[in-house]
């Protein structure tokens, strides 16, 4: 998996910047995460890194799929310049990292980032807001929190930003404590 995402890197970087620079970011946006969604489908999957099929086919089969949605409007002909490339170069089976990183470009260049929060109990919305307000103060960001409980925690929460990790909750205090006290 670290290496689809290590050959995932450039593609997702050369999509963004066209897609940045032609004012077509949700577009091209809607268009990656429907096409890593449908190459994680066993049967995609399999068609799409067939040598029977000709690149073209593939494209085809891809670019057939936005054409009912709203995927397809606005990313236009590049996309299916950018997919003929991937097709070329058989990195088809890439786009679920490309579009994973797409998006994590994407949230960069638009100052927002999305927090999980794992915590004992339900929040409501009165600690939502207040988390909420406290985290655009820190992180000097949009912010999108997305809540879940989970019993083990005992008490406190566990608030997951991109790479940041900050343990809060009762049953990690635990698990600090009982390591500092064994080594």
């Amino acid at each position: 998996m670290a290496e689809q995402f290590t050959v995932a890197r450039p593609y997702a970087k050369a999509a963004f910047e066209y897609a940045r620079d032609h004012d077509a970011l949700p577009a091209w946006s809607d268009a990656l995460t429907l096409l890593g969604q449908v190459t994680l489908d066993a049967d995609a999957s399999r068609l799409l890194s067939s040598p029977r099929l000709a690149n073209e086919q593939k494209v085809a089969f891809l670019t057939g799929l936005l054409a009912d949605g709203k995927a397809a409007k606005g990313a236009g002909k590049g996309l299916e310049r950018f997919l003929a490339n991937l097709a070329g170069q058989h990195r088809l089976g890439a786009l679920g990292a490309i579009a994973a990183q797409f998006e994590q470009l994407r949230a960069e260049h638009e100052q927002r980032i999305d927090v999980n929060v794992t915590s004992a109990f339900k929040l409501d919305e009165k600690q939502q807001t207040t988390l909420l307000n406290a985290l655009k103060k820190r992180l000097n960001r949009d912010i999108s929190i997305t809540t879940q409980v989970d019993k083990s925690l005992i008490g406190g929460a566990i608030l997951r930003a991109g790479d940041t990790v900050i343990d809060g909750s009762v049953r990690g205090r635990l698990n600090r404590l009982s390591e500092a006290l064994t080594t």
